[in-house]
């Protein structure tokens, strides 16, 4: 494996540029989906090379169920500074999978008590709770034959205007028909697999946000009734909103999303000129997912290569 199995946890760090950039010169729907791309594909094999260096390690444990010959001194010879590697990736893959759980466990729980509170409502696609306090979020089916719902209380209807709320009511649409959900938890994932991808967890975030204001802007026909309706809910008092889902004005930089809705739209292009600071940025990233994938399947290979051979038939 040699120092190919470090890599994947130290890459992550390439794609740090292109999500403080893609905010600003990518459309939001871009950027979306390309940084939970990249996200996605850093934390896998980050975490894959975590339990390569894993395997190495647990098999110098005593009384392991491991085979003895998997602790002989050529398979320890495939990696590098493996006393110290080998043993220090036991603990740290353990964590990343109890803070991947935790995550799983509380999108699951707070979708289930999103749900609950409906109870008792008629099936629409729009759920009016009687809360004086204001907020509003998508809620995606929680089980098999449900369907994607808008939550919105009376408060929230209460502070905006008829405009206002058809800008509400198309950006969580928007949160539901792109499945914001999924970006989302994929990027809280990867960071949680990986705290080097943090930015990017960010990023997705924003940029999730931004692709919902576009959506509704198209959808209402003004980009200023859609910035108005956010300023309008952000200078509410803080309602009740699930922390996890796609919300209305939720905290964050709300100040930029208006500047950006008061500005021309962003341009549809995909691809960025490559001679430009996001285009630079954009291949520094993509050319740290290539190194992290092929150096995780190189020493995935040759793990377990050295590992065959050692293994007595």
């Amino acid at each position: 494996m040699g120092l190919f199995v470090f890599l994947p946890l130290v890459l992550p760090l390439t794609a740090w540029p292109v999500a403080r950039l893609a905010e600003h010169h990518l459309h939001p729907r871009t950027a979306t989906r390309l940084l939970t791309a990249v996200a996605a594909v850093l934390a896998v094999c980050s975490t894959l090379c975590l339990g390569l260096l894993m395997v190495v390690g647990t098999a110098q444990l005593p009384g392991n169920p491991l085979p003895d010959a998997w602790s002989d001194p050529e398979v320890r010879a495939a990696l590098p500074h493996d006393e110290v590697a080998g043993k220090a990736a036991i603990p740290a893959l353990l964590a990343v999978t109890g803070v991947c759980a935790r995550v799983l466990l509380r999108h699951r729980r707070i979708r289930r008590r999103a749900a609950r509170a409906l109870a008792g409502l008629p099936d629409t696609p729009v759920a009016v709770l009687p809360d004086p306090a204001p907020y509003a979020y998508a809620l995606p089916a929680v089980r098999r034959g449900s369907r994607d719902r808008v939550v919105v209380s009376r408060g929230m209807l209460a502070l905006l205007r008829p405009a206002e709320r058809r800008a509400l009511f198309a950006h969580e649409r928007a949160h539901l028909t792109g499945r914001h959900d999924r970006l989302l938890l994929v990027a809280r994932l990867a960071a949680a697999a990986n705290p080097f991808l943090r930015p990017l967890r960010t990023a997705v975030t924003y940029s999730a946000e931004r692709w919902a204001d576009e959506e509704a802007a198209v959808r209402v026909g003004s980009r200023r009734a859609v910035a108005r309706a956010i300023g309008r809910a952000a200078l509410a008092p803080a309602g009740a909103g699930p922390a996890t889902l796609p919300a209305f004005a939720a905290a964050g930089p709300v100040p930029r999303r208006v500047a950006a809705l008061l500005a021309p739209p962003p341009a549809p292009r995909a691809w960025p000129p490559v001679f430009t600071a996001v285009g630079l940025a954009l291949w520094g990233a993509v050319t740290g997912v290539a190194v992290s994938a092929l150096a995780s399947a190189n020493s995935a290979v040759t793990l377990y290569a050295v590992l065959k051979a050692a293994t007595p038939l």
